[in-house]
């Protein structure tokens, strides 16, 4: 499966991932923590349990820096 992500403010990557992959994993690919960002579908927030059903998402980091 090909996702284009655009993680916000960042820049946009684009991800091979298996097809049965959750949005938690595509997290983990682009190496956030869970705690650290949200997918955004069409401007709304999925669960990272969620399997992927988009190919454009938006990943919003909520935590930057330390």
């Amino acid at each position: 499966m090909h996702v284009t992500c655009e993680v916000v403010g960042e820049g946009t990557h684009d991800l091979s991932l298996p097809d049965e992959a959750t949005y938690g994993d595509l997290l983990r690919e682009l190496d956030f923590s869970l705690h650290e960002a949200s997918v955004l579908v069409s401007g709304t927030p999925v669960p990272e349990d969620a399997p992927i059903e988009a190919e454009e998402v938006q990943v919003l980091r909520l935590i930057k820096g330390g």
